[in-house]
């Protein structure tokens, strides 16, 4: 597996798209660093600054926002998996 020391993800626990994501991650043994837009505190507001929209599931890749469930799985699939 690669690094994923550059990648975030933030998603929702009850969004079946962040759950897409969540499963492919889960099935392949990906491990990152995870915000739950829910239950961590200021999370969304970081979201925000960073992509301008609280949109999940949402991929940060050296700082710069990836969205839509299909891409981000598309990602770690080339790039972690």
């Amino acid at each position: 597996m690669s690094d994923t020391s550059s990648l975030e993800l933030y998603y929702r626990n009850f969004c079946g798209y962040s759950r897409k994501v969540l499963d492919y991650m889960e099935e392949h043994g990906i491990t990152m660093t995870m915000h739950c837009l829910q239950t961590e505190e200021g999370a969304e507001e970081r979201l925000v600054a960073l992509g301008g929209k609280a949109q999940v599931p949402c991929l940060i890749i050296d700082g710069e926002p990836m969205y839509e469930s299909d891409d981000i799985i598309a990602y770690l699939a080339a790039n972690v998996a």
